[in-house]
């Protein structure tokens, strides 16, 4: 539905030129919901803005449903563009007009007649939940319920491809909620392709299929999000995650030096990734059963879903002889579990006094 192929931006600043993106090619899929992330400056929301052609890309070429949206002209343009809806952080709503106005605008501005924008507005205040709010004004609606405006006038032109600039930002976590659920039931019902720019990992794990971490204007990783929240590769998208599942030694180690070879009163501590059934296998219990004269403390646990798949992620701490610490760590390995080594670590027992 989407391709990127080559995309580089570069912008002229007072102190030289800017190289927001260098080179990126992206491919997204019909119907999917694919998240771009990167902290502020990364270049995300240059890159989704090339998509819709809001900004023209200084090298490369952007195809939309088979179109080469960088051959047309500023007429064709306009056209293609109503194939493409955007929403954004700060919801850009006419705060004189009504909710049924804001919605209807677009419409208005095609030339279309009063009773064909009605047949399309109506549908629309129902599916986002705003038929009771139709003859208010933006200043009378909560952040939502203006969200909520903003994605039913971006659905007005029936488009196939949905921009989402950060349009939950700006929005409390309940909220957020509400909203992502909603552009969730969108994409179900009027199978749009969805595009979500963010910095939020959270926004990310519970939307989207797919991901594409981009860093000083170049896409660092990419891959299903199942894959990339499980088993991330580049040091921005450790950092990302890390927001959600913290690499922080327990309290009661923290701050003590980790040594990779045995020393006095230490435990091995390591991390335990679970996927799939394996997260409700009793893989400790089996563990401790299999290997005799290992103790096992279990530090940091954390269990969860990602599209339905089990996800669990654990530190623990085991002390033993070495042979036993040998073969439980022979055993584990054997197992369908992600093991990381984190080191030998005394505990602080003043931490847990």
């Amino acid at each position: 539905m989407i391709k990127l192929i080559g995309i580089e931006k570069v912008y002229d600043s007072p102190s030289g030129k800017v190289h927001a993106l260098k080179g990126i090619d992206l491919e997204i899929a019909r119907g999917e919901i694919y998240g771009i992330i990167g902290l502020s400056g990364a270049g995300k929301s240059t890159l989704v803005r090339c998509i819709n052609m809001l900004e023209r890309p200084t090298a490369g070429t952007v195809i939309v449903d088979g179109q080469d949206m960088t051959k047309l002209t500023e007429s064709e343009l306009r056209q293609a563009r109503k194939s493409i809806g955007m929403i954004f952080q700060h919801f850009n709503l006419l705060s004189s007009a009504t909710v049924y106005d804001n919605i209807a605008f677009p419409l208005k501005l095609s030339g279309m007649n009063d009773t064909d924008i009605k047949k399309k507005v109506t549908p629309l205040l129902e599916l986002t939940g705003l038929t009771d709010k139709a003859k208010q004004y933006p200043a009378q609606l909560s952040g939502g319920q203006k969200q909520r405006v903003g994605i039913a006038r971006a659905l007005a032109n029936k488009p196939k491809i949905l921009l989402c600039d950060e349009a939950t930002s700006a929005l409390d976590p309940q909220t957020t909620k509400s909203i992502l659920d909603l552009i969730h039931t969108i994409n179900e019902t009027l199978s749009l392709t969805v595009v979500v720019i963010t910095h939020e990992m959270q926004v990310i794990k519970d939307l989207c299929d797919k991901v594409a971490v981009i860093s000083d204007g170049v896409i660092a990783e990419r891959g299903s999000v199942l894959d990339v929240f499980t088993n991330p590769q580049h040091p921005i998208t450790k950092e990302f995650i890390s927001v959600l599942l913290s690499n922080d030694l327990p309290v009661a180690f923290r701050g003590n030096e980790i040594s990779q070879d045995r020393t006095p009163d230490s435990l091995l501590l390591l991390r335990l990734t679970f996927l799939g059934e394996t997260a409700d296998y009793p893989v400790l219990a089996q563990m401790i059963r299999s290997c005799s004269g290992i103790e096992c403390t279990m530090l940091f646990g954390n269990l969860d879903e990602i599209h339905g798949v089990p996800f669990g992620r654990f530190i623990i701490g085991l002390s033993g002889s070495d042979e036993a610490i040998r073969a439980a760590q022979d055993f584990l390995n054997g197992q369908d579990v992600k093991v990381e080594v984190i080191g030998y670590v005394r505990r602080n027992f003043a931490a847990v006094d």
